[in-house]
């Protein structure tokens, strides 16, 4: 009967073990899976362009994100540290690795030239190189690694670079020197509110950290085009500047530059002066201004 008794606790006790250890591997489990944001809460993106590969394809050999972009566009730090090395290797290209204070390391490899040496210590966003295509790549691109603790070469201590940044897609643009590069959320954590439905078609409303080269990719146009159609000199934006997209229908709408006027406006258009400010609701005696959409058909 005492071996029977005996027998019944080491039962119990056996399924006891089983159910913390379900418990405890299930927690493991969920942990692995959520955003690490506390470590990395302040980092920004190291560069703008177009997510083309994401960490875990391959059989799951691929330890990192790889985002297209245009050759010579710039790689910044996403936080600070210190550069531990920066060499040209056989299969990452150039590559930058830097060791931040919180004990992750961050990897950028495939430029197509360094900015920064070994032992030197840089500033979150300063630039690292210039995004290129050397190594083994089959084009240009960053492959970019987190990793939580130092490189090792079987990259045991390699996380996803979405837990950090939120998770995106294949395709998906994104954009550098910002802490949310999928402009899901705007300044100071506001999200982002979509261009007001009354808005003219075809006009696109800038929003925080986008430049010409996302919009062109955006709307399949070459930087150039919008350049043109827009008359504009230098490829820098700022934020709520409006942009007609050439081939879509902005056709018939004008955005207002610096220095126009009802007058030079509609000569330049082939319209009445009267006609314009009637198709505007305009008064004649108001000014115009800058960024503002008329329409002149």
């Amino acid at each position: 009967m005492f071996f029977d008794y005996a027998r019944r606790l080491f039962i119990v006790f056996l399924l006891t073990l089983c159910v913390f250890m379900m418990f405890l591997t299930g927690n493991v489990a969920k942990a692995e899976g959520d955003k690490v944001s506390g470590d990395t809460a302040s980092w920004t993106f190291p560069v703008e362009g177009m997510i083309t590969d994401s960490y875990g394809t391959r059989s799951g050999s691929h330890k990192g994100m790889d985002i297209g972009g245009e050759i010579g566009s710039p790689v910044y730090s996403v936080a600070k540290g210190k550069v531990i090395k920066s060499y040209l290797s056989e299969s990452y290209g150039h590559v930058v690795f830097i060791r931040h204070e919180n004990g992750y390391e961050t990897v950028y490899a495939h430029l197509e030239s360094r900015l920064v040496d070994e032992n030197q210590e840089v500033a979150q966003g300063q630039q690292l190189g210039r995004l290129g295509n050397t190594g083994r790549s089959t084009g240009a691109h960053l492959h970019f690694e987190v990793h939580r603790g130092e490189w090792t070469i079987d990259k045991e201590n390699a996380i996803d670079p979405y837990r950090v940044f939120g998770h995106g897609e294949v395709g998906q643009l994104v954009f550098a020197k910002v802490q949310d590069p999928f402009q899901a959320v705007g300044v100071a954590g506001n999200p982002v509110s979509p261009p007001d439905e009354s808005e003219a078609e075809g006009v696109h409303i800038v929003l925080q950290g986008e430049t010409l080269w996302g919009i062109s990719r955006q709307y399949g146009l070459s930087v150039e085009d919008i350049m043109q159609e827009n008359g504009l000199k230098s490829s820098e934006l700022m934020v709520n500047q409006r942009l007609m997209i050439p081939g879509s229908s902005s056709k018939g709408q004008y955005v207002v530059k610096q220095g126009d006027t009802l007058y030079s406006i509609s000569m330049a258009q082939g319209i009445d002066v009267d006609e314009l400010v009637a198709r505007n609701d305009l008064n004649p005696e108001s000014a115009i201004y800058p960024q503002q959409v008329l329409k002149v058909n």
